[in-house]
């Protein structure tokens, strides 16, 4: 298949998303596109992109890897995602190092004992929404979408109250790529503050969370710990991805359920379980559409008889390959939680799998079940089509999700 004569010009306000994704399928495997002024050649094939995942061939630290490095982070307003210090970044044995250090806080055991404290947030949630006059707008993203996985991850982390919604404003803004550069290192600097605000607050006074004992490390192992940059990045990232993903797909579930009431029935009946609702929604409408950046460590050839050279940036085009036909055949277009495979790359693949999966699937799924066990006449307050996409490649989500909870009374 032909490449196109230019780098495909990704959109940064995230309206033009599936067709994008189309486009990038139709031309092969992979496809050289314009990122933000960056040009990489976009994976959208799922078995090409598995391949390169869990390959030592290819790299996430730019440092070392990416010829282009200094003079991009410079002025690129996605700087950050190739600047951080943290395992997202890491390869070979400090992903490995940084990687051990974080996983303890996602055992199965932690995860689980979490369970009834989502309930009791949900639920929380749920009554004040309950308390709301019959046939009232509310918007499900400001109300239930960000406030669970923000209670969430902040308790994990000790986050206290009064500083989750400064770290919400920063985050969302990691995210947005319709900020200019200045725009993004005033963001980068602000969010930054934050983080160094929570370290001494902890420092100060520890806690039984996450934080603590991520900074405890750092003050007592001298050779294997974190370093005090390692440590504030590895916040940025627990922070940032336990919640962001998260808020996504608890509104894009909510979307697709509402606007495809047969689906919404088959789990109503028990037919299927809510846990396929959130496979399928990871699989059709993933919280993240691309993902940067990795780097060919040496020349890869590719099927077609393309070479990604050595140190040419590659993006993981998530949301383009979970629906690719190779994948799912002529339906992958069509939302079908009863679909026998719900294969899906939303998560990540290899050595760099979201260690936060477990959590954030624990979090959709309950979220969805109690929602719509206590409002079964919920409803759309305005036509789909209406809905306005955040402005980011990356993020997939809507700037708002406007619903009635209940008709309003005669």
């Amino acid at each position: 298949m032909a490449s196109p004569t230019r780098p495909i010009t990704l959109d940064p306000t995230g309206f033009r998303a599936h067709d994008e994704h189309r486009e990038l399928r139709r031309h092969g495997s992979a496809v050289p596109v314009d990122l933000l002024g960056v040009t990489a050649w976009s994976v959208s094939d799922p078995a090409l992109l598995k391949e390169l995942l869990t390959s030592t061939d290819v790299s996430k630290d730019a440092r070392a890897h990416w010829p282009r490095f200094q003079e991009t982070v410079r002025s690129w307003p996605l700087a950050l995602w190739i600047a951080v210090e943290n395992m997202f970044t890491a390869y070979g044995g400090d992903h490995r190092r940084l990687r051990r250090m974080v996983a303890p806080a996602f055992s199965h055991r932690r995860i689980a004992a979490l369970q009834q404290n989502i309930d009791t947030v949900v639920t929380g949630i749920l009554d004040d929404l309950a308390a709301l006059p019959a046939g009232a707008t509310v918007d499900l993203r400001e109300r239930l979408a960000y406030p669970l996985p923000i209670a969430v991850i902040g308790d994990l982390m000790g986050v206290p109250a009064g500083q989750r919604d400064a770290f919400r404003r920063v985050v969302d803004g990691v995210f947005d790529t319709t900020l200019t550069a200045e725009q993004s290192e005033a963001n980068t600097s602000a969010l930054y503050g934050a983080l160094q605000q929570l370290i001494d607050s902890k420092r100060a006074e520890p806690g039984d969370d996450m934080t603590s004992l991520l900074i405890t490390s750092r003050d007592t192992d001298e050779e294997g710990g974190l370093s005090e940059d390692e440590l504030r990045d590895t916040l940025l990232l627990m922070v940032s991805a336990g919640y962001e993903t998260t808020v996504n797909v608890i509104d894009q579930a909510i979307t697709q359920l509402l606007t495809h009431p047969d689906q919404l029935d088959l789990l109503r009946t028990g037919k299927v379980g809510w846990e396929d609702a959130v496979e399928e929604t990871l699989r059709f409408e993933p919280a993240i559409r691309h993902l940067p950046l990795r780097y060919a460590v040496t020349d890869i050839e590719l099927p077609d008889g393309q070479t990604i050279a050595r140190g040419e940036a590659i993006l993981a085009s998530y949301a383009a390959a979970n629906r690719h036909p190779a994948l799912h055949g002529d339906s992958a277009d069509s939302f079908d939680i009863g679909r026998p495979v719900k294969e899906h790359l939303a998560f990540g693949h290899g050595v760099h799998f979201c260690l936060g999966a477990p959590l954030a699937r624990m979090e959709i799924a309950t979220a969805l079940r109690l929602l719509f066990a206590r409002f079964p006449d919920l409803e759309l307050a305005v036509p789909v089509a209406e809905l306005q996409p955040l402005g980011s490649l990356i993020s997939n989500g809507h700037q708002s999700l406007p619903v009635r909870l209940r008709r309003p009374t005669a």
